[in-house]
């Protein structure tokens, strides 16, 4: 499978890029600076330049069979880029699966009270935005994770994906660590399985 991985230089994104490859796929890393790319160079990792801000000089992403983004707000970025990703992938026609966050939109009280006040203290300024851009991502038919904290913690023996509407509220806040949620993003990637909607991974 060919995998197009949006923001692959940020701390998810290069674990999913390492993942990708050590799956046997081919990895399409889509990266505003191709020098942050830390993976070894591979005959299956194609580095593409990738400003989501600027649409004409966006990548064609027709090669490949479907799209992952672990777009982040970094440092230093105004406001608007998660929303310009969303718009970018949305008008590519590829299936998506899409990086969100626990504690937006729909999911506002979804990880419990302590982690919606969390939430508030520290995103507060993002989650109108992570808010949006969902919303354009699922308009498009994508699969839409909405993740907890993620830490650098060790793999979960035995995460899952629940649909948010199946989510029972943890008293308290929920955490996934890196290597799984990059792991079931992949799975999603490969599988399709969860289709068109809102996904929580717990671990």
């Amino acid at each position: 499978m060919r995998i197009a991985l949006l923001g692959a230089s940020g701390r998810t994104g290069a674990v999913l890029v390492g993942q990708a490859l050590d799956r046997g796929h081919e990895v399409v890393a889509l990266v505003r600076t191709p020098a942050k790319i830390t993976a070894p160079a591979s005959p299956r990792l194609d580095v593409r330049r990738a400003d989501v801000t600027r649409p004409g000089t966006f990548p064609g992403l027709s090669d490949a069979d479907v799209v992952v983004s672990a777009l982040g707000v970094g440092k230093g970025e105004g406001p608007g880029a998660l929303v310009a990703g969303a718009r970018r992938l949305a008008s590519a026609g590829v299936r998506t699966v899409w990086l969100g966050a626990l504690g937006s939109g729909v999911s506002s009280r979804s990880g419990g009270l302590i982690y919606a006040a969390v939430m508030r203290m520290f995103v507060g300024s993002e989650l109108a935005e992570k808010a949006e851009a969902d919303g354009i991502a699922l308009d498009a038919g994508a699969t839409v994770f909405h993740a907890p904290d993620v830490t650098d913690g060790p793999p979960s023996p035995s995460p899952v994906l629940v649909p948010l509407a199946d989510l029972r509220r943890p008293l308290l806040p929920p955490r996934i660590s890196r290597t799984t949620l990059a792991s079931l993003l992949l799975d999603e990637a490969e599988s399709g399985r969860h289709g068109n909607g809102i996904v929580v991974p717990v671990a």
